[in-house]
Protein backbone atom coordinates (compact mmCIF):
# COMPACT_ATOMS: atom_id res chain seq x y z
CA UNK A 1 0.00 0.00 0.00
CA UNK A 2 1.43 3.64 -0.64
CA UNK A 3 0.62 5.94 2.60
CA UNK A 4 -1.02 8.95 1.98
CA UNK A 5 1.12 12.05 2.33
CA UNK A 6 -0.85 14.03 4.93
CA UNK A 7 -3.76 13.97 7.48
CA UNK A 8 -5.59 17.67 8.15
CA UNK A 9 -3.92 19.34 4.63
CA UNK A 10 -5.08 16.37 2.50
CA UNK A 11 -3.57 13.90 0.09
CA UNK A 12 -1.27 13.52 -2.45
CA UNK A 13 -3.06 12.33 -5.31
CA UNK A 14 -0.48 9.31 -5.82
CA UNK A 15 -1.82 8.06 -2.79
CA UNK A 16 -4.58 6.50 -4.25
CA UNK A 17 -5.00 3.15 -2.60
CA UNK A 18 -5.00 -0.63 -4.65
CA UNK A 19 -6.35 -3.45 -3.80
CA UNK A 20 -3.95 -5.85 -3.05
CA UNK A 21 -3.10 -8.65 -5.78
CA UNK A 22 -3.38 -11.61 -2.85
CA UNK A 23 -5.86 -14.09 -3.67
CA UNK A 24 -7.67 -14.22 -0.60
CA UNK A 25 -8.00 -10.49 -0.03
CA UNK A 26 -9.27 -9.90 -3.78
CA UNK A 27 -11.61 -12.56 -2.80
CA UNK A 28 -12.94 -11.43 0.02
CA UNK A 29 -12.86 -7.68 -1.98
CA UNK A 30 -15.14 -9.56 -4.88
CA UNK A 31 -17.47 -11.20 -2.33
CA UNK A 32 -18.26 -8.15 -0.55
CA UNK A 33 -18.61 -5.65 -3.68
CA UNK A 34 -21.50 -8.50 -5.05
CA UNK A 35 -23.09 -9.22 -2.00
CA UNK A 36 -23.37 -5.36 -1.62
CA UNK A 37 -24.33 -4.88 -4.84
CA UNK A 38 -27.09 -8.04 -4.62
CA UNK A 39 -28.32 -5.99 -1.69
CA UNK A 40 -28.66 -2.59 -3.06
CA UNK A 41 -30.75 -4.27 -5.76
CA UNK A 42 -33.21 -6.00 -3.13
CA UNK A 43 -33.58 -2.32 -1.63
CA UNK A 44 -34.76 -1.58 -4.91
CA UNK A 45 -31.61 0.48 -5.36
CA UNK A 46 -28.94 0.14 -8.46
CA UNK A 47 -26.35 -2.79 -7.88
CA UNK A 48 -23.42 -0.52 -9.24
CA UNK A 49 -24.51 1.79 -5.87
CA UNK A 50 -24.05 -1.19 -3.82
CA UNK A 51 -20.64 -2.12 -5.32
CA UNK A 52 -19.34 1.66 -5.42
CA UNK A 53 -19.92 2.08 -1.45
CA UNK A 54 -18.33 -1.66 -1.20
CA UNK A 55 -15.40 -0.26 -3.14
CA UNK A 56 -15.19 2.97 -0.97
CA UNK A 57 -15.70 0.77 2.65
CA UNK A 58 -13.11 -1.50 1.72
CA UNK A 59 -10.44 1.00 0.13
CA UNK A 60 -8.34 2.98 3.29
CA UNK A 61 -7.88 5.72 1.51
CA UNK A 62 -10.49 8.15 -0.98
CA UNK A 63 -10.79 7.35 -4.07
CA UNK A 64 -11.08 9.09 -7.33
CA UNK A 65 -13.97 8.72 -10.18
CA UNK A 66 -11.37 6.99 -12.39
CA UNK A 67 -9.88 4.61 -9.79
CA UNK A 68 -13.61 3.56 -9.15
CA UNK A 69 -13.58 2.75 -12.88
CA UNK A 70 -10.88 1.23 -13.05
CA UNK A 71 -11.79 -1.12 -10.31
CA UNK A 72 -15.38 -2.02 -11.11
CA UNK A 73 -15.18 -1.70 -14.91
CA UNK A 74 -18.20 0.41 -15.34
CA UNK A 75 -18.77 4.18 -17.49
CA UNK A 76 -17.64 7.08 -15.65
CA UNK A 77 -21.11 8.86 -15.92
CA UNK A 78 -22.27 5.51 -14.33
CA UNK A 79 -19.76 6.20 -11.33
CA UNK A 80 -20.69 9.95 -11.16
CA UNK A 81 -24.77 9.49 -11.13
CA UNK A 82 -24.64 6.93 -8.39
CA UNK A 83 -22.09 8.79 -6.65
CA UNK A 84 -24.02 11.73 -6.63
CA UNK A 85 -26.99 9.61 -5.45
CA UNK A 86 -24.75 8.13 -2.81
CA UNK A 87 -23.79 11.43 -1.71
CA UNK A 88 -26.50 12.50 -1.36
CA UNK A 89 -28.10 10.13 0.62
CA UNK A 90 -24.71 10.52 3.20
CA UNK A 91 -23.43 7.46 2.59
CA UNK A 92 -20.49 8.93 0.86
CA UNK A 93 -18.35 12.15 1.13
CA UNK A 94 -16.98 13.70 -0.97
CA UNK A 95 -12.93 14.43 0.43
CA UNK A 96 -10.45 17.15 -0.67
CA UNK A 97 -7.50 15.60 -1.69
CA UNK A 98 -3.86 17.82 -2.35
CA UNK A 99 -2.77 18.97 -5.28
CA UNK A 100 -5.09 17.17 -7.44
CA UNK A 101 -8.80 18.33 -8.77
CA UNK A 102 -9.98 15.38 -9.76
CA UNK A 103 -13.12 14.78 -7.36
CA UNK A 104 -12.24 11.96 -4.40
CA UNK A 105 -14.98 10.26 -2.28
CA UNK A 106 -14.67 8.16 1.04
CA UNK A 107 -17.51 5.84 2.22
CA UNK A 108 -19.59 6.77 5.39
CA UNK A 109 -18.40 3.72 8.28
CA UNK A 110 -21.16 4.89 10.38
CA UNK A 111 -23.77 2.34 9.80
CA UNK A 112 -26.15 3.89 12.30
CA UNK A 113 -25.88 6.65 10.11
CA UNK A 114 -26.56 5.21 7.11
CA UNK A 115 -29.44 3.29 8.28
CA UNK A 116 -31.05 6.62 9.46
CA UNK A 117 -30.59 8.20 6.68
CA UNK A 118 -31.72 5.49 4.37
CA UNK A 119 -35.02 5.00 6.53
CA UNK A 120 -36.12 8.99 6.63
CA UNK A 121 -35.08 9.63 3.43
CA UNK A 122 -37.16 7.14 1.71
CA UNK A 123 -39.01 4.37 3.69
CA UNK A 124 -40.84 7.25 5.73
CA UNK A 125 -41.41 9.20 3.50
CA UNK A 126 -43.35 6.60 1.65
CA UNK A 127 -45.09 4.99 4.53
CA UNK A 128 -46.47 8.48 5.27
CA UNK A 129 -47.49 9.28 1.66
CA UNK A 130 -49.24 5.85 1.62
CA UNK A 131 -50.93 6.89 4.46
CA UNK A 132 -52.09 10.07 3.03
CA UNK A 133 -53.33 8.31 -0.32
CA UNK A 134 -55.27 6.02 1.80
CA UNK A 135 -56.70 8.70 3.74
CA UNK A 136 -57.80 11.08 0.68
CA UNK A 137 -59.72 7.79 -0.69
CA UNK A 138 -61.32 6.83 2.57
CA UNK A 139 -62.79 10.57 2.54
CA UNK A 140 -63.81 10.87 -1.06
CA UNK A 141 -65.28 7.71 -0.45
CA UNK A 142 -67.01 9.21 2.64
CA UNK A 143 -68.11 11.44 0.87
CA UNK A 144 -69.84 10.43 -2.24
CA UNK A 145 -71.44 7.54 0.31
CA UNK A 146 -75.29 9.21 -0.19
CA UNK A 147 -75.31 9.66 -3.64
CA UNK A 148 -74.30 5.85 -4.34
CA UNK A 149 -76.93 2.95 -5.12
CA UNK A 150 -77.13 0.50 -2.69
CA UNK A 151 -74.98 -1.77 -4.19
CA UNK A 152 -72.33 0.70 -5.07
CA UNK A 153 -72.59 1.83 -0.90
CA UNK A 154 -72.28 -1.83 -0.07
CA UNK A 155 -69.10 -1.91 -1.90
CA UNK A 156 -67.92 1.58 -0.78
CA UNK A 157 -68.31 0.47 2.82
CA UNK A 158 -66.34 -2.36 1.97
CA UNK A 159 -63.49 -0.53 0.60
CA UNK A 160 -63.35 1.91 3.37
CA UNK A 161 -63.12 -1.28 6.02
CA UNK A 162 -60.16 -1.82 3.85
CA UNK A 163 -58.59 0.99 3.51
CA UNK A 164 -58.81 1.57 7.16
CA UNK A 165 -57.14 -1.69 8.15
CA UNK A 166 -54.07 -1.04 5.53
CA UNK A 167 -53.98 2.19 7.08
CA UNK A 168 -53.47 0.72 10.65
CA UNK A 169 -50.41 -1.31 9.09
CA UNK A 170 -48.73 1.36 7.92
CA UNK A 171 -49.38 3.35 10.72
CA UNK A 172 -47.76 0.33 12.51
CA UNK A 173 -44.88 0.20 10.00
CA UNK A 174 -44.62 4.14 10.36
CA UNK A 175 -43.84 3.77 14.48
CA UNK A 176 -41.37 0.96 14.06
CA UNK A 177 -39.47 2.97 11.62
CA UNK A 178 -39.56 6.24 13.99
CA UNK A 179 -38.07 3.82 16.53
CA UNK A 180 -35.49 2.36 14.34
CA UNK A 181 -34.38 5.97 13.73
CA UNK A 182 -34.28 7.46 17.04
CA UNK A 183 -32.73 4.31 18.26
CA UNK A 184 -30.19 4.29 15.23
CA UNK A 185 -29.71 8.37 16.57
CA UNK A 186 -28.81 7.25 20.21
CA UNK A 187 -25.89 4.98 19.45
CA UNK A 188 -22.54 6.41 20.14
CA UNK A 189 -20.47 7.77 16.79
CA UNK A 190 -18.73 4.87 14.89
CA UNK A 191 -14.93 5.57 14.56
CA UNK A 192 -13.86 6.33 11.42
CA UNK A 193 -11.06 3.43 10.29
CA UNK A 194 -10.51 5.49 6.81
CA UNK A 195 -8.87 8.39 8.88
CA UNK A 196 -7.15 6.28 11.54
CA UNK A 197 -5.54 4.48 8.50
CA UNK A 198 -4.72 7.48 7.21
CA UNK A 199 -3.84 9.09 10.18
CA UNK A 200 -1.27 6.38 11.38
CA UNK A 201 0.37 6.28 7.78
CA UNK A 202 1.57 9.56 7.69
CA UNK A 203 2.88 9.42 10.95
Amino acid sequence: LQSPAGAEAGLMSESTFQVSDHPTIQAANTSVLEGLGQLASYFGFSKVMGQLYGALLLSPEPQSLDDLMAQLGISKASVSTNLRTLEHMGIVHEVWVRDDRRKYYRAESDFWRILTGVLSSRELRDVNQAMRVLQENAARLETALPAMSEDDRALAEFYRTRLAQLHELFGLARLLLTTIIQQAQQQPEAPDFQRDFQRGSSE
